[in-house]
């Protein structure tokens, strides 16, 4: 390697480390840990950071040691549902795949993650679950909610037209979403048959829907960086201005906890 090489390695910025916790999968009677392309190439393309996937089939004895690795925590979307015995309801979803290990890591990795003040992203299934953490609870059947549409997809369609666009959602006006978006009104897709009924303490609402569902949320009390999103932004990024502003300012918010720990 030649001294220039080594020269321009050393001087590069450290990248932020990102935890990415992975959800439970089986596959042919087998149990698989699995996290998809689609949550991951947005974090390093457009957040410039670099993901830490930790397995949530082991518990979460460990999560202080993950923690001391990373910058930052993203929480992504699942095919499966919180227990709802976890905000005190019945299941009323019985057919509906659950991941209870992914639930029992990832609530005290929310709250780990707060105690040491570093940024948290969460989407679809993980603004559910920083609702669930902070003592809030899931309209478990939005779709039946009167006054409320029905949110989900059509599972008989292509791909890409369940992740089409599908309503507005109006940010907060004045919020710190609305400044980041520099829009009154932004269309996004929608993929979920529950939604946040009862915001948990220190949470407030950035962005409602049409029908006035909540659709993203954010810690304003909390130093760091702690928001959310209920639509999936991750999906083709790169051709959405407004998702790439998202991973870009959580990003940053990353970058900014690796200057102020000096690692």
């Amino acid at each position: 390697m030649s001294n220039s090489n080594t020269v321009k390695t050393a001087n590069t910025p450290r990248k932020p480390v990102v935890l990415m916790s992975m959800g439970t999968h089986e596959r042919k009677g087998h149990a698989y840990q699995v996290m998809t392309h689609k949550y991951i190439l947005p974090l390093v393309e457009f957040s410039a950071c670099v993901p830490l996937l930790a397995p949530t089939c082991c518990g979460s004895d460990d999560i202080e040691q993950y923690l001391d690795l990373v910058d930052g925590v993203y929480l992504t979307g699942a095919g499966s549902n919180i227990d709802p015995s976890l905000y005190g309801q019945e299941n009323l979803t019985p057919s509906k795949g659950q991941d209870r290990g992914r639930d029992l890591f990832d609530l005290p990795l929310i709250h780990a993650a707060i105690r040491r003040g570093l940024p948290i992203f969460g989407i679809c299934r993980g603004m559910q679950e920083i609702n669930v953490a902070l003592g809030g609870d899931i309209h478990q059947k939005v779709y039946e909610v009167p006054g409320h549409n029905d949110h989900r997809e059509d599972p008989n369609d292509p791909v890409p037209v369940q992740y089409g666009e599908s309503h507005g959602v109006r940010p907060v006006p004045n919020s710190w979403l609305a400044e980041l978006l520099q829009r009154e009104e932004i269309r996004v897709n929608s993929l979920h048959g529950q939604a946040i009924k009862t915001l948990g303490k220190g949470l407030e609402a950035l962005a409602h829907a049409e029908d006035g569902l909540i659709e993203a949320i954010h810690a304003p009390q909390l130093p760091q960086l702690t928001f959310a999103v209920q639509w999936h932004p991750e999906w083709q990024t790169a051709e959405n201005p407004d998702s790439i502003k998202l991973f870009q300012v959580f990003g940053d918010a990353c970058r900014k906890r690796v200057a102020q720990s000096g690692r």
